[in-house]
């Protein structure tokens, strides 16, 4: 019965030691630069940070069209990093009620008759409707 009772345990042991997540090592990386402000009662704020492995990043943020239909967080901002490529990655940003709208050297680009397209859709609605 104790011979039952090791076993298991082992079994037991044997199995947690087996599904348990890897564990890190990677030392934390530091924050060397933060700074913020707000949110103000205008709704308005900002940050910034800089990692202590060269990751940096800011935004600023402000209410459009205050007490509209059309109210609307507006963020504007930018983040850089740099890339297992070696390569320092850089991508700025808005974020509207147009949706997020990044821009990168690196990221793809919509092609301009496909821009054309989005933009004439957008400014005739009228004619998505479904009937």
């Amino acid at each position: 019965m104790n011979y039952l009772a090791i076993a298991l345990f082992a079994l037991v042991a044997v199995t947690a030691a087996l599904t348990a997540p890897p564990v890190d090592h990677t030392p934390p990386v530091p924050i060397v630069k933060l700074s913020h402000t707000g949110p103000s009662p205008d709704g308005s704020y900002s940050y910034s940070y800089e990692t202590g492995n060269g990751i940096q990043a800011e935004e600023e943020g402000h209410l459009n069209h205050a007490g509209t239909d059309e109210e609307a967080i507006e963020a504007r901002g930018s983040f850089s990093y740099t890339g297992d490529d070696g390569q320092v990655y850089q991508v700025t940003y808005v974020a509207n009620e147009n949706g997020f709208q990044p821009e990168g050297a690196h990221l793809p680009q919509v092609p301009p008759l496909i821009q054309k397209a989005l933009k004439y859709i957008a400014e005739h609605p009228e004619e998505n409707d479904s009937h």
